[in-house]
């Protein structure tokens, strides 16, 4: 590694009593610096997963994709999220109680060219059912902020479907402003 390698930020978080506690290990030229607040008790985590990882995320990043009526294929959703994770093509963030997955945020990395720096768009976030309304959600989101922040992202986008409301309140509860200014299109490039 060269003098100029930016520092590689891992950010985690424990939930405890509902809170979330600010994990965080930097390491930059073989050097590793930890900071970590202590947990009170055993809770949630949230960390960034790796391909050891893949088989707590297939379950759930299957339901995600089965809540935006697609059908369930574990094989695929194996192959899509091992190659994210070998190829380093997005970030993802797993919540976890003791070896129970309970959610998920991935992030894939973008650009702003008008101010010409790193942005992340926060593409899926999924909390299992039998975790909603414990905070996980927020923690997930809280990750994602400060792995941006972390990593010189001026921006994190999102969008979501208009009939998720509840997803509406999360993002709306935690700082994310809906976008007034701007018109998005899409153009499908499948036959």
């Amino acid at each position: 590694m060269s003098d100029l390698t930016p520092a590689v930020v891992t950010p985690a978080v424990t939930l405890v009593a509902g809170q979330a506690v600010q994990q965080l290990s930097f390491s930059n030229i073989g050097a590793n610096v930890h900071n970590e607040l202590p947990a009170k008790s055993a809770s949630v985590q949230v960390r960034q997963a790796s391909l050891a990882d893949l088989e707590l995320l297939v379950p759930m990043f299957d339901q995600y994709r089965q809540f935006y009526d697609r059908d369930s294929s574990p094989a695929a959703v194996r192959t899509f999220l091992a190659e994210r994770l070998k190829n380093g093509d997005s970030v993802l963030f797993l919540a976890q109680e003791g070896k129970e997955a309970l959610g998920f945020t991935q992030l894939y990395p973008s650009f702003s060219s008008v101010s010409m720096a790193r942005a992340f768009i926060l593409n899926d976030l999924f909390v299992a059912e039998n975790a909603r309304r414990r905070g996980v959600g927020k923690a997930l989101i809280d990750a994602a902020i400060r792995h941006g922040k972390a990593t010189g992202a001026i921006r994190l986008g999102l969008s979501t479907a208009k009939a998720n409301e509840t997803a509406q309140t999360l993002y709306q509860e935690t700082g994310w402003v809906r976008e007034e200014a701007f018109v998005a299109y899409n153009l499908s490039l499948l036959d």
